[in-house]
């Protein structure tokens, strides 16, 4: 690093290796560290407290939409996945067992796996098998229909290359299951919760996503249609932010859950299933995050003021404690979205500069400093993280109170409209042919954030088998977006004519 390049607190930055700043990220954040178990994470209280405010949101939407939660075990049984062929098919190599029940030590002394169960267990991947089992016995009648539930839970699918938040053995959701008399009422529910998903990625965690459906090869293993939301990290990658799938009767079938219909015949029901995970952490790292640590949006954070005490030897430190203690009770008398603000009055016996930068690599909206000056001037000094570039404020005191939520909701903003910016600038519309798009795909395979690809809206004619023209690129068929112009064209891949446009792209 020479003299003219600016110091950060990440290192190295997203211009020098994108992949190891991320994961730096993700610890000095203290979003989340790995633990002792192979693929699996720790979620460290400021990450876990950005999940519980997602929940939080997320679970009064599903309510507010008529869903109630319902807990499910976490073990289903294996016969259970036997029953729907294409389900089991998609998630069996990511399926961890249970197969033994107790522990005994062998002739050395050492602990062995004993008793062997008459049935081996899955570890819960998602829940489709073991509701549509109770669904089964639930639903009787049109009357019992629609059943809406949800589950909040922890599931493991035994992925072969782990990467931290986004990619684990074990990891945090919700899924949402339904059942529906007719496939209109389904589709409307599958097509309602996708919305539900978009409004909060962009609203609170401020990512711009694109809306659209799934291609047969990437749909849910058993789903008839997946919708999806799709996000552009910094990198240029894509990141499926959430789905929500249109079962059929497939479920329906293997797990016998058939009503009495208004004429009086028995049929089937028609199931949705919807979900979203911790990954989202990463979703926001990956979208907010820079060289100096995460921007949490201020919806989503924690805390959204941290006020540090500014604390000398030679400072009247009663006196500025009790300023601080006011303040903060002052600023939790205003709100954001009608909520009273999260203030931390961080009190610890630690330097107040190492205080300042833990709470920027948090990625605390606003931090504010309070020394003997400031309460002298009746001044508040505050930095914005989202612009760091423009160094401390200073604003009255009585002022700062009165405008502090107007500013997050600026921040707020501003995160989103930064965001759309970076996604429109590498949305690329202009490429027609396989040779400009394997040239395109074919530049910086490595994703870089200063001049990686992105995504590639072009039209394709629906041929499965020119899929296979992607792989050697890394390349996948994203969506295919909602807002269809319907004009012909020619497909990208294969040169013939085609009318739908596609979203291709590389992703995590």
């Amino acid at each position: 690093m020479n003299a003219k390049t600016p110091k950060t607190a990440i290192s190295p930055t997203r211009a020098e290796n994108y992949s190891e700043w991320y994961q730096k990220i993700v610890r000095a954040s203290d979003f989340a560290e790995l633990s002792g178990v192979r693929g699996c994470q720790i979620l460290k209280a400021w990450g876990y407290g950005v999940w519980e405010q997602m929940q939080r949101d997320l679970d009064r939407r599903f309510k507010e939409t008529g869903h109630e939660n319902y807990y499910f075990p976490i073990y289903i049984p294996l016969s259970y996945f036997q029953r729907e062929a294409e389900h089991v098919d998609g998630f069996a190599k990511e399926m961890a067992i249970v197969t033994h029940h107790r522990l005994t030590k062998n002739a050395e002394g050492k602990l062995v796996p004993d008793g062997e169960l008459e049935e081996p267990l899955v570890i819960r991947p998602t829940s489709e098998t073991i509701i549509g089992e109770a669904m089964s016995k639930w639903i009787q009648s049109y009357r019992d229909l629609p059943l809406l539930l949800n589950q909040w839970a922890n599931v493991s699918r035994w992925e072969m290359r782990p990467r931290i938040l986004l990619r684990t053995a074990e990891f945090l959701w919700q899924e949402g299951h339904t059942a529906h008399e007719t496939h209109d009422e389904a589709m409307a529910e599958t097509k309602k919760m996708l919305d539900v998903y978009a409004e909060f990625v962009q609203d609170y965690m401020a990512v711009p996503v694109i809306k659209g459906e799934k291609i047969a090869a990437e749909r849910f293993p058993g789903a008839v249609t997946t919708l999806c939301i799709e996000a552009m990290m910094q990198d240029g990658r894509a990141l499926q932010a959430g789905t929500s799938h249109y079962l059929g009767h497939s479920f329906a079938k293997s797990c016998n859950i058939q009503f009495q219909s208004r004429t009086g015949t028995l049929e089937f029901a028609h199931t949705t299933s919807w979900g979203m995970s911790t990954r989202l952490l990463g979703a926001l790292v990956m979208t907010h995050g820079d060289d100096n640590g995460m921007k949490v949006p201020p919806r989503l954070a924690p805390y959204q003021l941290v006020i540090v005490p500014i604390l000398r030897d030679d400072s009247p430190k009663d006196e500025i404690m009790a300023y601080c203690e006011q303040l903060k009770a002052d600023l939790l008398c205003e709100t954001l979205d009608g909520n009273p603000l999260r203030v931390k009055l961080d009190g610890r016996d630690i330097p107040s500069t190492d205080k300042r930068w833990d709470w920027i690599k948090k990625g605390a909206p606003l931090v504010l400093e309070i020394g003997a000056k400031d309460i002298a001037n009746h001044k508040v000094c505050f930095t914005r993280r989202d612009k760091m570039e423009d160094g401390k404020n200073f604003e009255d005191r009585a002022t700062f109170i009165g405008n502090a939520g107007a500013i997050l909701t600026d921040i707020q903003h501003a995160l989103y409209n930064a965001a759309l910016a970076f996604r429109t600038q590498r949305l690329v519309t202009n490429i027609k042919d396989w040779a400009a798009f394997e040239s395109y795909f074919s530049k910086d395979a490595d994703n870089s954030f200063t001049g990686g690809q992105g995504f590639v809206r072009a039209k394709w004619c629906g041929d499965d088998a020119s899929l296979a023209k992607l792989e050697p690129l890394g390349v996948t068929v994203r969506c295919i977006p909602f807002d269809q112009d319907g004009q012909e064209g020619t497909c990208v891949l294969t040169g013939q004519p085609a009318t739908q446009e596609v979203i291709f792209a590389r992703a995590y």
